[in-house]
């Protein structure tokens, strides 16, 4: 691993220090169930308080919004569905055709098992999806508006301030998946009903996530046992993944503007660089609302997966789109949404850098472009 140059940091992160050793006491000394009445239990007890409080505050929510659950996917399920089915007589929900899988394979539940009706507010052919797009989506029985604040594939980044205005307007709650968006946008200021985020995105271990939803929301849990998480999430609590899910966050916030302006930079002379290099390439996503860490872009004549492997041979490691949709043949939903051919989106590259940037933005273009030459024609 020492030799390669990771840029794959939207599918996950490394853990970081701070992260593991804010974890290691809940998973040892103080590993007590939090529901337990004696010294070990009430430690981690309040231990898992504190840390509900730290990333509600970061949420810009208040501590008994949040719930704990595995992580994005989780959250993003117990959104969808539990914010829907609890909101008597309303049978509408409205999202986007460019969501990660997690919120189109809920909705879909929903229609399937529920008899909800969706409606896919129109996006761009850049991925950004309007205020006016999501009123014009909007019903009178609109339970939900489900909308991603950056995406995963092309990193395009939405305008969740003038949707939430226009879902506020007509009483409908909004739902944002910020998992993207966490650590390089800001989150208190979203306006959203509820918000999920996933804590390997951060530098967290793998499964633990959170949902903040506001407290007059109604929501339907999808797990039930002991009425952990006021009811909301049964389950016994992952005490030291919380813990760890609060600090990955402040550390994110405190370092959010200084690295995002520093790697907006570098993402747009990488970017240049590549796009004059390589004839076939292509910019996917937002010029101007986008992720300052992700890079996207197809290359018309090659083979997606033949430049990530000619890549990686010469020690970088990247990724077409989702992780979650990784092995698959089909092409991108996201870039057919955009309005891209299933021939031109099988090309797609997606890089996406870590907050601590290794290795100049000119020599990984010119790997990327000595990789596109070697498997095109």
């Amino acid at each position: 691993m020492a030799d390669v140059l990771y840029l794959d940091n939207a599918a996950t992160t490394p853990v970081r220090p701070e992260v593991l050793e804010a974890m290691m006491p809940f998973l040892t000394r103080w590993f007590g169930n939090p529901s337990s009445h004696h010294t070990v239990g009430e430690a981690a007890a309040d231990a898992l308080a504190d840390a509900r409080a730290r990333v509600a505050r970061a949420l810009g929510m208040r501590a008994g919004d949040v719930v704990f659950t595995s992580g994005g996917t989780e959250a993003n399920n117990l959104a969808v569905k539990g914010i829907a089915i609890a909101a008597t007589g309303r049978r509408h929900v409205v999202t986007t055709a460019i969501e990660h899988e997690s919120i189109l394979e809920s909705v879909d539940h929903l229609r399937r098992i529920h008899g909800f009706d969706a409606t896919m507010a129109a996006v761009t052919s850049t991925a950004r999806v309007t205020p006016d797009a999501v009123a014009d989506a909007l019903r009178d029985d609109t339970a939900l508006v489900s909308i991603g604040y950056a995406n995963n594939e092309v990193g395009t980044v939405q305008d969740v301030a003038g949707i939430a205005a226009v879902a506020r307007e007509r009483g409908v709650p909004l739902h944002v998946d910020a998992v993207q968006a966490a650590g390089w946008l800001p989150l208190d200021t979203v306006g959203a009903d509820a918000i999920s985020i996933a804590g390997h995105k951060l530098g967290t271990p793998k499964g633990v996530g959170a949902l903040a939803v506001r407290g007059r929301i109604p929501l339907e849990p999808l797990l039930h046992g002991g009425g952990q998480e006021r009811g909301r999430r049964s389950g016994t609590e992952d005490v030291a993944g919380a813990v760890g899910l609060a600090v990955a966050l402040e550390l994110a916030e405190s370092e959010r503007l200084d690295d995002a302006a520093r790697l907006a930079a570098l993402r747009d002379a990488f970017t240049a660089r590549v796009l004059s290099l390589v004839p076939s390439a292509r910019m996917t996503g937002d010029p101007r609302h986008r992720l300052p860490a992700t890079a996207s872009f197809t290359f018309a004549g090659t083979s997606g997966e033949a430049v990530l492997l000619e890549l990686e041979r010469r020690g970088i490691v990247s990724s077409s789109g989702s992780a979650c949709a990784a092995g698959s043949d089909e092409p991108s939903h996201v870039l057919l949404a955009m309005g891209v051919s299933p021939e031109v989106a099988q090309t797609a590259v997606r890089f996406t850098f870590p907050h601590k940037m290794q290795g100049s933005p000119d020599a990984i273009a010119d790997a990327v472009a000595a990789s596109v030459a070697a498997v095109s024609g």
